[in-house]
């Protein structure tokens, strides 16, 4: 990442040297919907199998693709400060994202309100398989049908030859990659701690 602060950078109206927040704000919400679709298929695992195990892990993906999110927005809102000169605007694209969000908080909110763990796991993965639903065109769809500052949305160009060259490139993916491999293992630690917490609550009551 810190070869990201030494390349030279497209110097764009507005943007500027900001524009390395690219490898920040937009890597990171890349490792988010991978993180949550990791999280939606074994949700789906768990339908199909019961499986606590499956449910482990979807709850663990979920948390790392929220906290994911939670930089995402605060990555956006230091870079919207500099280049729109506020830190939160009334944009279509930064409310519907903050929608998505708060939906998907609401799952944790009803795992945390079900004792029972076969049914916390049912009732949870069908709801993580509707936040998926709901922020796909919340984030994607939506913001484009209208007139958005956001790059990439409302006629505005984003992530082309415009704001993204080769410099750019060499250090964008591999930081896709990078936030992404971070995410898995905090969540891998996460799922960990809950397996061996299972094994002891078993040990326990035998």
């Amino acid at each position: 990442m810190i070869y990201g602060f030494l390349i030279e950078v497209p110097h764009l109206p507005i943007l500027n040297e900001t524009v390395r927040n690219l490898f920040f704000h937009v890597a990171i919400w890349f490792a988010m919907f991978i993180l949550l679709i990791v999280s939606v298929v074994y949700s789906i695992k768990y339908l199909k199998t019961s499986n606590v195990k499956m449910d482990i892990i979807a709850s663990e993906f979920a948390t790392m693709g929220i906290v994911f999110g939670l930089l995402g927005i605060t990555t956006g809102s230091v870079w919207a400060r500099f280049t729109w000169g506020d830190w939160w605007v009334n944009d279509p694209k930064l409310n519907a994202t903050t929608i998505a969000l708060l939906i998907y908080m609401a799952y944790f909110v009803l795992r945390s309100s079900i004792e029972d763990a076969q049914q916390k796991g049912r009732i949870s993965a069908v709801y993580n398989i509707f936040a998926f639903a709901a922020a796909v065109p919340l984030i994607f769809i939506l913001p484009r049908l209208t007139d958005s500052l956001h790059p990439g949305n409302g006629g505005n160009p984003g992530f082309s030859s415009y704001d993204l060259d080769n410099n750019l490139r060499t250090v964008f993916y591999p930081a896709v990659i990078g936030w992404t491999l971070l995410g898995v293992w905090f969540a891998n630690l996460r799922i960990r701690i809950k397996k061996l917490s299972l094994v002891v609550d078993e040990y326990q009551l035998n």
